[in-house]
């Protein structure tokens, strides 16, 4: 994703009353366990948290397993590190999860309740009061079945609670530095599996590698490799598709190493929810 002059100009003029809002709730905490995946949204609400709440009443908690990408843990790793925010590392076990493993279209309901499972139990041994989330305003008006499981395990929101957008949270990560502030959304790696074809730890590992495959050769912005069984459908921001269409036959051997049959180009570019669109338009 690229953000223009005028962009940024609108994302500073929406963020200036909203980011002091996040910063007054959070200060009503006595002590906070955050989510923590390294993405722009949680990256924001750990730094506001650490800011706010100081070192010793904050933790920042990611999940691994084999559907967190490692580049994605390693620039996690270094945003903590920038702003010197504690992190814990826990391992989380939804591949054991049938349920999961069928990939439903409410996969992410699954995938979340392992996460808080563990992730609970964590912030009690450490007496931390309040557990966050970095679901945003916009979110909420998405498909967004692990949410649910965080309701549930009464999991608090901040950027959401006091209505923080995508748009909001870009340019409050912008003023403070953070160099993700404008990296493209990263999901798991299972949601590029189509809805239906079972979770596999060799699946998960294909998309990695394919899309790492890409970004390897200079393709930036959203990247997705979606993975339909044996076939892989490329989806990448419009200014790339023309660039990869060329250089399609070197990316069919390389994809076609990692065992996919099929390697197409989408002519529509990425879009978000494809997966859950092109089940919808099927049935």
């Amino acid at each position: 994703m690229s953000f223009d002059g005028d962009t940024v100009s609108r994302y500073y003029s929406a963020v200036s009353s909203a980011l002091p809002e996040l910063r007054a709730l959070v200060r009503t905490f006595p002590s906070a366990l955050v989510g923590y995946s390294g993405g722009v949204d949680s990256a924001l609400l750990a730094v506001v948290l650490r800011q706010e709440l100081g070192r010793e009443r904050l933790v920042a908690a990611a999940g691994r397993s084999a559907s967190y990408p490692a580049a994605q843990w390693a620039a996690a790793r270094a945003v903590a590190d920038q702003f010197d925010v504690p992190v814990v590392e826990l391992e989380t076990r939804e591949l054991d999860d049938p349920d999961y493993l069928a990939n439903p279209t409410n996969r992410c309901f699954f995938c979340k309740t392992e996460l808080w499972r563990r992730l609970l139990p964590e912030a009690r041994a450490r007496g931390l009061a309040v557990v966050c989330d970095g679901t945003n305003a916009d979110d909420l008006r998405e498909h967004r079945p692990g949410y649910a499981a965080g309701r549930a395990a009464g999991v608090r929101s901040p950027l959401a609670e006091v209505g923080l957008t995508k748009a909001h949270v870009r340019q409050g990560a912008r003023e403070l530095g953070l160099p993700v502030w404008d990296a493209p959304a990263a999901p798991c790696l299972s949601s590029r599996v189509a809805y239906g074809i079972p979770i596999t730890t060799q699946r998960l590992a294909q998309v990695e590698q394919a899309e790492a495959y890409l970004r390897a050769r200079g393709v930036t912005g959203d990247v997705r490799v979606r993975h339909h069984g044996d076939r892989a459908s490329i989806e990448v921001e419009p200014r790339w598709i023309a660039w990869l269409t060329e250089r399609l036959p070197a990316v069919r051997d390389r994809l076609g190493d990692l065992g996919f049959a099929v390697v197409e180009v989408d002519p529509r570019g990425y879009r978000r929810g494809s997966l859950l669109a092109g089940r919808a338009e099927q049935a």
